[in-house]
């Protein structure tokens, strides 16, 4: 299976501290860790270590920590041959700091992800293609209207996108958070839309119907940093290969929990063996 990813590739410094400070207070006593991530490298990396074939679309600085932010990604092979190196804009940084609960408060600085254009897509995308929002929306739109076949948005961080972009996809997946901000307009394209519910799990609409619904594994949150983006590949790795929706909801789900019982974005997404083992196990 192939599948192309659209999207920001970003290093992320983790702060791991007592609790999550409110407007205005300082914690202390964190400690403080680097991992590569950005959603459409985490997307690449959780559907590559699943079984897919991936290639990823993207840009990073001419600087020291874009070798550091794609270093899994190398190390998982995906193919980077269309990342695309900016002399003009740093590699992209989250700043994201996380409770011993695993929940966490997230700060992105762009840089060079925002200068990824139009221009850098190829003029027609064959492979399954997924999309996110942390790209310039004219960028995704137009991976979008450029695929042959199966695409997947992730309308995250929530942003307005076209009725074109809705009526393509040809399934879309929120949070509630991002559910709510896009209301009913998610389900007027005819497009599967998952809603992620954290530890209750997913739901999968059909022209505003449930059609599915799936909880995870119980497990220990660490950090729950990536395990949206790896429930994403995951989805969208078991609907490629034919599985029913609440099969596919399953599979994601385990591979979304397992993500969050370990640090970092790209170095806790889960391998293919260990999602099925928890999914066997529970």
């Amino acid at each position: 299976m192939k599948i192309t990813v659209v999207g920001s590739i970003n290093l992320d410094f983790v702060a791991s501290a007592p609790s999550l400070p409110r407007a205005g207070e300082t914690v202390t006593g964190a400690t403080l860790a680097r991992h590569p991530g950005g959603k459409g490298a985490n997307q690449a990396l959780a559907a590559r270590r699943l079984g897919a074939d991936v290639s990823l679309i993207g840009r990073v600085g001419n600087d020291a920590m874009a070798g550091e932010a794609t270093a899994l990604l190398v190390a998982g092979g995906v193919d980077l041959s269309a990342v695309a190196a900016d002399a003009d804009a740093p590699t992209g940084v989250a700043l994201i700091a996380v409770d011993p609960s695993g929940e966490n408060q997230i700060v992105v600085a762009a840089g060079a992800n925002h200068r990824c254009a139009p221009e850098d897509l190829p003029a027609r995308m064959e492979s399954p293609l997924i999309v996110q929002l942390e790209l310039p929306l004219p960028t995704v739109e137009a991976a979008v209207a450029r695929a042959a076949g199966f695409v997947c948005a992730n309308l995250a961080p929530a942003a307005p996108v076209s009725e074109a972009l809705l009526r393509r996809a040809d399934l879309i997946v929120v949070n509630e958070t991002e559910a709510a901000f896009y209301g009913a307009g998610l389900h007027s394209g005819g497009a599967r839309v998952v809603t992620t519910l954290g530890a209750r799990g997913a739901v999968m609409h059909q022209s505003g119907v449930e059609i599915a619904r799936a909880v995870p594994p119980q497990i220990q949150a660490l950090d729950a940093t990536g395990a949206g983006d790896a429930f994403v590949g995951a989805i969208c790795v078991a609907l490629l290969e034919g599985r029913e929706p609440e099969a596919a909801l399953r599979f994601a789900c385990a591979a979304g929990a397992l993500a969050a019982t370990r640090a970092g974005a790209q170095p806790s997404l889960p391998s293919r063996a260990e999602v099925e083992a928890i999914i066997t196990a529970s």
